[in-house]
C-alpha cells in the first residue's frame, strides 16, 4: 500500500520528488525515485508485505521497472505458472509479478491479477509503458497532462492537479497505454450474462475465502468493527482462522459517546468472539475541526463521504499510535447485496439489480474512496473482503428475487436486508454472531457514530454558510451546484484546494434512490425506525 507518481516525459526530477512528497502519508517508510529514458517513477512506500527488500521501483529482467500502490494477492500463484519459469525474482514482493508478467504477456495481463492495485510499468527497451487499476478501483488513480504535454499519473489528485491542464479519474478495470489508449479488461459475467436462480449457496465459503486471502501480511493487523453485519461477519471469520494461533485479534469501533448505537454493538460482538477491543471517542467539535484538513486528503466535497470519514480518520490516527499497519473492513457488502434502506423501495426486481451493479461500478467515488484516503491519511492498510472478485460475481449473479428486502404485506412476508448474507451464518451448532447481532437492522457507519454527529455538523454549515452566499450557489459552483448549506460548506473547502473544474468533476453525490428525502443519511429513509419482522 503506496503512493506512486509516474511521469512520461522529460521532467526536472526534484520537481517529481516533491510532488510525490505531497502524498507521503500514503508511504512514510521509505522512498525511491528512478529516472529512465522514458520517464520518472516515484514511490512513497508503506511496508505491508516484503518488509526487506520491497522497496520500489522493481526492476524486470531487462529495461523495465514497476511502481505498483495495493495487494495481488494471488502472487505466489502466478510466480509459479509456466509463463513465468526461469524468471529470478529480485524481491518476496506481491509487486514484482506485475513487471514480469508484462515482459512475459505485454498488456495483456490485468485479468490475472486477483486484488486491489495501481500502477505503472515503464519499458525503456521499447519506449513505452502501461498503466492500469484494478476492476472496483480499490485504489486511486488520478492522470493528465501538462502543457509540455507530459503525461502524468499519481495515487492522489493533489500531486499532479495544479501541474496538468486538466485532472481525470483513471477508470477501474482498465489499463492504458500510448499505442492502445484506455482498453477495459474486466468483462464480469454479471455484466452481460442474465441472473440465476440457482441456490445461494456457496457465500459463506467465498467469504471466508476472501477473508483468509487478506489476512496474509508481516505487520500487525487489526479489523475494523461497527457492530454491523458485515464488520461483525468478517472479525467472526478472522477469528476462527486464528484458532489456535495464540495471535490475539485486535478489533477497533469509535462513537461520540458510549451510548452510540455502534460502539454498544461492536462491544456484544467483541465480547462473544473474545477479540482485545479498543472503543474510540471522539466528539462532534473535534470532527468539525477536522473538515478542512480532512477535505483535502479525501479531495472529494461529497457530503456522505465527508461525514463518514471522519470518524473513520480519527479511529485510523488511534489504530496507527498502536502501531497496527493492516486492517480489514466491510465496504461492498450493501452494494452487492442490496442492503442500504432505500433498496427496500425499488419498483421492480429488474431495478433492484440494475441499482447493486451502478453501485458497485460507483464505489470507487463513495465507500472505497472513503476507506482508503481516511485510512492512508494515516499509514494504515484497509482491505475489503466484500470486493473480493469471485464473490461479487456470485453475489451480483443472482437473481434479485434471492436478494431483494421486503417489507411484508399479505401476500409476502417481510425479509429483511441482505437475507441470504446473514442466512448464510446463522449457524445454529457454532454461531458466528449473536443473533441481534447477525439480524440487526442497517445503520450507516456517519449515523452509528452517534446521530448528533450528523446534525452538529449539519448545524455548524448552516451557521457559517450566509443565506446570500447560498444564494448564489449556482454563480459560485455553476458544476455540481451545491443543493444545501452543508454541501455548498463543503464544496468551498473543496475549491480552496482543487479549484479547477476537471477536479470537481472527479467527484460523484451519493443520492439514495426512491425515497422523498434525498439526505444520505440512514436515518432519512422512512423504514429506518419501522419495526420489520424478520424472518431467519
Amino acid at each position: 500500500m503506496c503512493g506512486i507518481l509516474a511521469v512520461i516525459g522529460k521532467k526536472d526530477p526534484s520537481l517529481v520528488k516533491e510532488r510525490s512528497a505531497r502524498m507521503r502519508h500514503r508511504g512514510p517508510d521509505e522512498r525511491d525515485m528512478l529516472v529512465t529514458e522514458t520517464g520518472i517513477l516515484s514511490h512513497e512506500r508503506l511496508a505491508i508485505t516484503d518488509l526487506k527488500t520491497g522497496r520500489q521501483p522493481i526492476q524486470g529482467t531487462r529495461n523495465t521497472w514497476v511502481i505498483h500502490n495495493g495487494e495481488i494477492y494471488n502472487h505466489l500463484n502466478l510466480e509459479k505458472e509456466p509463463l513465468l519459469a526461469g524468471v529470478k525474482l529480485r524481491t518476496a514482493s506481491d509487486s514484482e509479478v506485475i513487471v514480469h508478467l508484462y515482459e512475459a504477456l505485454g498488456d495483456n495481463f490485468c485479468h490475472l491479477l486477483d486484488g486491489m492495485f495501481a500502477f505503472v510499468v515503464i519499458d525503456d527497451d521499447n519506449k513505452t509503458f502501461i498503466a492500469g487499476r484494478d476492476p472496483i478501483g480499490i485504489k486511486p488513480l488520478y492522470y493528465g497532462s501538462d502543457a509540455e504535454g507530459a503525461l502524468w499519473f499519481a495515487s492522489e489528485m493533489k500531486a499532479i492537479h495544479d501541474i496538468c491542464l486538466t485532472v481525470e479519474t483513471f477508470p477501474p478495470g482498465h489499463y492504458y497505454t500510448p499505442e492502445k489508449g484506455f482498453v477495459k479488461y474486466d468483462h464480469p459475467k454479471w455484466e452481460s450474462e442474465p441472473a440465476t436462480d440457482s441456490e445461494s449457496k456457496g457465500i459463506r465459503e467465498l467469504l471466508e475465502q476472501a477473508v483468509e486471502k487478506r489476512i496474509d501480511c508481516e505487520v500487525p493487523f487489526g479489523v475494523l468493527l461497527s457492530g454491523g453485519l458485515d464488520s461483525s461477519l468478517i472479525a467472526s471469520i478472522v477469528q476462527r482462522k486464528l484458532r489456535g494461533t495464540g495471535q490475539p485479534l485486535h478489533s477497533f469501533s469509535i462513537g461520540l459517546n458510549e451510548d452510540a448505537p455502534d460502539l454498544q454493538a461492536a462491544a456484544k460482538v467483541a465480547r462473544f468472539l473474545g477479540t482485545k477491543h479498543h472503543a474510540v471517542l471522539f466528539t462532534a467539535e473535534e470532527g468539525i475541526a477536522l473538515i478542512e484538513k480532512l477535505i483535502w486528503y479525501l479531495e472529494s466535497y461529497d457530503i456522505t463521504t465527508i461525514r463518514a470519514s471522519t470518524p473513520m480518520y480519527f479511529l485510523s490516527k488511534y489504530i496507527a499510535e498502536q502501531g497496527v499497519k493492516m486492517v480489514l473492513s466491510g465496504e461492498g457488502a450493501d452494494e452487492i447485496f442490496g442492503g442500504y434502506l432505500y433498496f427496500y423501495n425499488a419498483p421492480s426486481d429488474s431495478a433492484f439489480q440494475e441499482e447493486t451493479k451502478r453501485r458497485v461500478r460507483l464505489l470507487h467515488t463513495a465507500d472505497v474512496l472513503r476507506a482508503d484516503k481516511s485510512t492512508m491519511a494515516n499509514g494504515i492498510e484497509a482491505r475489503e473482503p466484500m470486493l473480493d472478485r469471485d464473490l461479487l460475481e456470485k453475489v451480483i449473479g443472482l437473481s434479485p428475487k434471492l436478494k431483494r428486502a421486503q417489507r411484508g404485506s399479505v401476500q409476502q412476508e417481510a425479509r429483511i436486508e441482505k437475507y441470504i448474507l446473514r442466512k448464510a451464518f446463522d449457524d445454529k451448532q457454532d454461531p458466528y454472531l449473536p443473533d441481534s447481532i447477525l439480524w440487526r437492522q442497517k445503520e450507516q457507519f456517519s449515523d452509528g457514530v452517534g446521530y448528533s454527529w450528523i446534525d452538529r455538523l449539519v448545524a455548524h454549515c448552516e451557521a457559517e454558510v450566509s443565506d446570500a452566499d447560498f444564494a448564489k450557489a449556482a454563480e459560485y459552483f455553476p458544476y455540481n451546484t451545491p443543493a444545501s448549506k452543508e454541501a455548498f460548506y463543503m464544496r468551498r473547502i473543496f475549491h480552496k484546494y482543487f479549484p479547477q473544474e476537471s477536479c470537481a468533476r472527479t467527484v460523484h453525490k451519493w443520492i439514495p434512490m426512491w425515497q422523498d428525502n434525498p439526505d444520505p443519511s440512514g436515518r432519512a429513509n422512512a423504514l429506518h425506525n419501522a419495526a420489520l419482522e424478520l424472518i431467519p
